[in-house]
């Protein structure tokens, strides 16, 4: 059964042309209510009973969810086309942008991944006696709490929970796995009289599932509000330390914690050979949750917090994100674009936000001049997530520019790194930062824009985060060879002195991309410009320095070939012939051991102009061959023994 569409123009404040969303989308569309969530409601039991349908009204999906449990049917889909679409200042048809928003609302949605987080409600509050305590007394029902006192002096007589004196020195750790370091640590003893503490130790070890912290000091962790189970209260601010004695309550039980991203540690340009190269995440990771791990990077999934940083600046794809996966973002800016197209539309803008711009964009919609009806908005869950790839791929979809709106999760450096850089690869005044949370003004900005000039042929290329933005980028300029980039760009040439470089190859060894190269016939570096990261680790590697960088994107053909950066003429071994080595090397080497006292006699100078083959045989028959040793004794028979034993 085909899917079918239930329309509400919400009393007549907006236009609905039922016929034409049918053609345009192939689906059953219903001839618009006006009041479907009170008058009509019979119409909307109707349709849950009837099968799969879409209702366009999000406002009260809360009432539809109810009726379908109430008729014993699945809670049913929901879109919003009033506040995206239908309420605009814009009398421009909304067919084009609506037929785009159901198109997209169709496509799978993606399974989420988690993993089960057990809190047993242990919990440790530390702060001053006059807060932790009574926060304790309200807790102590509903938690297995213990209080961190600075001071013996402030030990109550008879508390209905664990009290331990000390110092919080370190926590690591996340809800349900919380890993404590303490000093000056202190422990009651249940009897005596007045306070009995034991003697005070550092390093002391504990765990617990959630943390709760009013010392008013520095925060434990990075980014604290993004760490789950950590509560922190402004001590002197009693309506804080209510809200985090309230959501402490509620912190027990079996949890599901979304695992944001994927890795791929095989692709990581972090390290090699205790050279480091690529440390993009661990810079941007806000929470901590990155660390290195020899060669390549770790993720905590129990601490990331899914801001999607790392999968937008990782120029090797080996962090990934995954909730909705990278290629899904891609398939929803693409059907958005080709749905606008088809359905009569033309020159499209694309306006990226987060959930903080979903209320901005409904707001704007009810109480000004909302969007412009070419404007289609596109919500992902984390705006950083939203790089350069996903901003490039959208312009060569065909839409004429594309505006991202951060909110204030959004870490703005990151974000826009990756707009300078798409800006660079997709054209000037075709990427913009939306940087406001006024409805007004954002509504305002984009009701001004000077709308460019869309691509031509619009591709909808595919792969990798890579091999998408060349495959847009060439579409987007079919006339240009290359296109010069932002220092930093993961993209790029490898540039090697060739009066420096020794042709050592330990560049090539340690790539982890295989774009640099060499041949084992000749004394070549070859490169192999597409799969060039800029991670750094070739020219950290050099012991010349005679590598150095060119962030460009090349488009011609010749990047996806191997180029020959340097090469030198071969050495022939004196001895049999055999090529090895490079001339310039053996010759300088041999100049500058001929004063060298070891190298004083013809013989041994010539080893260095022989291959490994000859120089091993030449050494083995040597006069002073190293390898010899005395003449060895002749092995002893029966017949010698015999012999001695005749001669006595």
């Amino acid at each position: 059964m085909s899917k079918s569409l239930i329309l509400c123009d919400c009393m007549g404040t907006m236009q609905l042309d039922h016929e034409a969303l049918a053609q345009a989308t192939g689906l059953e569309v219903s001839k618009p209510c006006s009041t479907l969530c009170t008058t009509q409601i019979d119409k909307a039991a109707e349709a849950l009973t009837q099968g799969d349908t879409i209702f366009c009204c999000t406002q009260e999906a809360r009432i539809f969810e109810s009726l379908a449990e109430e008729v014993d049917a699945p809670a049913p889909p929901v879109l919003d086309l009033r506040d995206r679409a239908g309420w605009s200042a814009d009398d421009a048809s909304k067919l084009p942008k609506m037929s785009a928003l159901i198109a997209e609302a169709l496509l799978p949605a993606p399974s989420a991944k988690t993993k089960d987080v057990i809190s047993e409600g242990l919990c440790l509050i530390t702060g001053p006696a006059g807060v932790t305590l009574p926060m304790a007394e309200q807790l102590k029902e509903f938690l297995s709490v213990t209080v961190l006192l600075d001071s013996a002096d402030d030990l109550p007589e008879t508390p209905g929970f664990d009290v331990i004196v000390g110092q919080l020195h370190k926590a690591q750790g996340a809800l349900g796995q919380f890993d404590l370091t303490l000093n000056r640590l202190q422990i009651p003893a249940p009897g005596g009289k007045g306070p009995s503490l034991s003697d005070p130790r550092n390093g002391g070890r504990s765990q617990c599932d959630i943390l709760i912290d009013v010392t008013g000091g520095t925060p434990l962790f990075p980014a604290p509000e993004k760490r789950e189970g950590y509560l922190r209260a402004d001590p002197s601010h009693p309506p804080s330390v209510a809200a985090a004695v309230l959501a402490a309550s509620h912190m027990v039980g079996t949890f599901e914690k979304p695992l944001y991203v994927k890795a791929e540690p095989l692709l990581c340009a972090h390290s090699r050979a205790e050279k480091v190269g690529c440390h993009n995440c661990l810079d941007l990771c806000p929470t901590g949750a990155i660390t290195p791990n020899g060669d390549h990077v770790s993720i905590d999934p129990m601490i990331c917090a899914g801001c999607g940083a790392c999968s937008a600046a990782c120029p090797s794809g080996a962090i990934s994100y995954d909730a909705p996966p990278v290629d899904l973002t891609m398939m929803r800016i693409q059907t958005l674009a080709k749905a606008y197209l088809d359905a009569g539309g033309r020159a499209p803008r694309l306006i990226a936000h987060d959930a903080h711009g979903a209320d901005m964009i409904r707001l704007s919609a009810r109480h000004g001049d909302g969007l412009p009806a070419d404007v289609i908005p596109l919500e992902v869950p984390a705006l950083n997530l939203f790089g350069h790839a996903e901003i490039v791929a959208a312009l060569a979809a065909g839409f004429a520019s594309v505006s991202v709106l951060p909110g204030p999760a959004t870490d703005r450096a990151a974000l826009a790194t990756q707009i300078e850089l798409a800006a660079a690869i997709g054209g000037s005044g075709s990427v913009t930062l939306l940087d406001t949370s006024d409805p007004d003004a954002m509504s305002a900005a984009l009701f001004d824009e000077q709308v460019p000039t869309p691509v031509a042929s619009p591709v909808r290329p595919m792969g990798t985060r890579r091999q998408i933005t060349r495959q847009a980028a060439r579409a987007l300029h079919p006339d240009t060879d290359t296109l010069p980039l932002p220092a930093g760009a993961p993209y790029g040439a490898v540039e090697v002195n060739t009066d420096s470089c020794t042709l050592c190859l330990s560049c090539v060894s340690l790539c982890p991309s295989g774009a640099l190269g060499d041949n084992p016939d000749l004394p070549q570096l070859r490169f192999q410009e597409d799969a060039c990261l800029q991670c750094g680790l070739c020219s950290n590697v050099c012991p010349e320095n005679a590598i150095s960088y060119l962030p460009q994107l090349n488009l011609t053909e010749a990047a996806l070939t191997q180029q020959i950066l340097n090469e030198e003429e071969p050495f022939a071994c004196i001895e049999c012939g055999t090529l090895f080595g490079v001339k310039s090397t053996i010759e300088k080497i041999t100049e500058k051991l001929e004063a060298h006292s070891m190298f004083q006699r013809p013989e041994a100078l010539k080893m260095i102009q022989m291959c490994d083959d000859c120089r091993v045989n030449a050494q083995f028959h040597a006069q002073d061959n190293p390898f010899a040793g005395k003449e060895r004794p002749k092995p002893r028979t029966t017949e010698d023994y015999l012999s001695k034993r005749r001669d006595h």
